[in-house]
């Protein structure tokens, strides 16, 4: 697990990771369209960009949870990858299912060619994973899913809320909407993302895996 997350950093700032921050991204813009469904709302569209950038368009539904969930949302769906690759033997479900509702997304949701053409193309990467490769392979996904995603919300958040207080970020929205300040709520989130992390960690994992990459097939 230590090594997996130094391999992460060491390759953060290089080309290799973008496609893994994109998927973070369309992870955040699902959690605001989540929020949206589960209070009543509706999801108009999502869409992503090469540059990392996202929108999501809702009707209805609590505005608050819709904005909270960004970010925070798309943590715990990250932490929720990472513990079905730590903690179950469900690896391979869980990873089909990942691209079982990306096809549903892309079919409901996308318009854009960029935005439909990454989602389909790792729907379709997700469901060959999980067809054709081993137990280890679909827990390497997980794990790097996942662990790409704690990594960088909080690092996302300090950017886009406090870093740059300017930008026209979840944290200005909520600003705008409900009063506060921008760096208020972007603080908010990024003490719960690391407390989140934190407690994941110290009570969630427990074992660093259910499987040992060492050992052949047959000793599992």
């Amino acid at each position: 697990m230590l090594a997996l997350v130094a391999v992460i950093f060491a390759l953060w700032s290089t080309p290799v990771m973008v496609p893994l921050k994109i998927v973070v991204v369309l992870l955040h813009e699902l959690s605001h369209g989540l929020a949206a469904l589960l209070t009543g709302g509706s999801i108009e569209q999502i869409t992503i960009s090469p540059e990392q950038g996202g929108l999501a368009l809702t009707r209805g539904g609590s505005r608050f949870l819709t904005l909270t969930a960004g970010y925070l949302g798309s943590l715990v769906l990250g932490m929720a990858l990472l513990f079905a690759a730590l903690r179950s033997t469900a690896d391979r479900a869980v990873v089909a299912l990942l691209g079982l509702g990306l096809l549903v997304v892309s079919a409901l949701y996308l318009r854009d060619l960029f935005a439909l053409v990454f989602c389909v193309g790792l729907a379709a990467a997700l469901l060959a994973v999980a067809r054709w490769l081993d137990h280890r392979a679909n827990d390497l996904v997980l794990r790097v899913i996942g662990l790409t995603s704690m990594i960088y919300v909080p690092f996302d958040i300090f950017s886009d809320t406090i870093a740059r207080s300017h930008l026209q970020s979840d944290a200005w929205m909520m600003a705008n909407e409900f009063g506060g300040a921008t760096v208020l709520w972007g603080g908010l989130w990024l003490v719960l993302s690391v407390l989140a992390i934190g407690a994941s960690l110290r009570y969630g994992l427990g074992e660093s895996s259910n499987i040992a990459f060492g050992k052949t097939s047959s000793d599992i």
